[in-house]
């Protein structure tokens, strides 16, 4: 049955991260959650980790494989962000983004991938944004470790497709989140104007998109980049 599969969020203290672990944890699947301070939803098993830590990671892979079982479905969707024009990015702001957005992406599914070969099924959920593929001034680090998951699920599908495991990327715009809600009100119209749909979109639309990835309905589909954007960036 697809949902005692065990599943594990990155960052699933806050925002869409939580929202993706409270829709499995609906849906029951058994859940866990990396978070590097707070709490997961209730329901859920919470393990710290820094995704930038390998060290760490693997020791809560290793919790959560001894309490809930192997992880067959991950999704990586720890992130940070340090915007700024690129004349005045730092050394510092470009790589440290890149490492956890990218390199904890790697680190996570690179631990998750041998138990997944192990049971001959995995499913790889890659969080991208949409301005992974559309741009955003000020974002050149974040935009850069974003589109970049698309390559990183692309070959791990030619890597593990023929193993039962497939990769995809979720790529969300604008989101109701405690982030958007604190953009001027001005923005936000200007944010709005410029979506096709009129309005952000809840957490949770997000999260329906992810646990159909994990569902076996979803199980021919592999490298594929899915907008939930009301159709800003149309998939570019």
């Amino acid at each position: 049955m697809s949902s005692q599969r065990v599943v594990l969020v990155t960052g699933g203290n806050r925002g869409i991260g939580r929202a993706i672990a409270e829709r499995f944890v609906r849906e029951g699947y058994k859940v866990a959650v990396t978070a590097r301070s707070g709490e997961g939803p209730d329901g859920t098993l919470t393990v710290r980790a820094d995704v930038t830590d390998a060290a760490a990671l693997d020791a809560a892979f290793t919790e959560v494989e001894q309490q809930l079982g192997p992880v067959e479905i991950v999704v990586a969707n720890a992130g940070i962000t340090k915007d700024t024009l690129l004349l005045r990015m730092s050394e510092d702001d470009f790589d440290s983004v890149v490492a956890t957005n990218l390199g904890g992406t790697f680190r996570v599914v690179k631990r998750a991938s041998k138990g997944m070969l192990r049971a001959r099924f995995g499913r790889v959920i890659l969080i991208s944004s949409v301005v992974g593929l559309y741009g955003s001034a000020g974002q050149v680090n974040y935009s850069a470790s974003k589109s970049a998951l698309v390559g990183f699920a692309r070959s791990l599908t030619r890597e593990l497709g023929g193993r039962g495991i497939t990769a995809n990327v979720v790529a969300p715009g604008f989101i109701e989140t405690d982030m958007t809600a604190e953009l001027p009100e001005e923005t936000q119209k200007q944010y709005k104007a410029s979506i096709p749909a009129g309005r952000f979109a809840t957490p949770d639309e997000v999260a329906g998109v992810v646990t159909w990835l994990a569902s076996d309905d979803s199980g021919y589909i592999s490298g594929a980049v899915i907008p939930v954007d009301g159709g800003l960036g149309m998939g570019h």
